[in-house]
């Protein structure tokens, strides 16, 4: 009978090992991406993206650093779009960048994306996607909620996710 349940905990553990090894992780439910997509690839372009990013990393991050309820963190997020739309269009406005953009708080398609070597299937995902211009150039994302990237700017360090069991399992054999 030992032999019997160390035999199945065996396999059990290898499956989930090469589960976890796969690196493919799927976005639970409550989760809330952001996404910027500048007009283009041209140096401006991409300029006014990371002015755009840097806008957000702050201030997203400060709106929801404290918060862990996803209903109220949909609030927020739906009561500050206009205040993040003027923002948006001062940053331009400083910048003499002459561009529309579109923010779309909803389901949007992301392509399979990877953040931190941890790849995330693609697929329409509750987020706020700004699209500037004609929405061309590499784009900028991050999970907004829980705020999976934006806490390093808290933390100002790197911090590496590694699972127990593969660690474990990698020792073992």
């Amino acid at each position: 009978m030992k032999k019997t349940i160390l035999f199945l905990t065996i396999i059990v553990a290898f499956l989930i090992y090469n589960e976890l090894k796969e690196d493919t992780v799927i976005i639970p439910d409550t989760a809330i991406r952001l996404r910027v997509i500048p007009n283009s690839n041209s140096s401006l372009d991409q300029s006014m993206k990371n002015k755009v990013k840097e806008y957000l990393e702050n201030n997203t991050y400060q709106i929801l650093k404290e918060e862990d309820n996803i209903e109220e963190a949909r609030k927020l997020i739906k009561d500050n779009i206009p205040e993040l739309e003027e923002n948006i269009t001062k940053i331009f406005n400083d910048n003499n960048y002459n561009m529309n953009y579109t923010v779309n708080y909803g389901y949007n398609y992301f392509p399979n994306k990877e953040y931190r070597g941890i790849k995330y299937n693609e697929g329409y995902y509750e987020s706020i996607v700004i699209s500037i211009g004609e929405a061309q150039g590499d784009n900028w994302w991050c999970v907004l909620f829980p705020n999976l990237c934006l806490i390093d700017l808290e933390q100002k360090n790197n911090v590496e996710y590694k699972y127990w069991i593969v660690e474990t399992i990698n020792k073992i054999f």
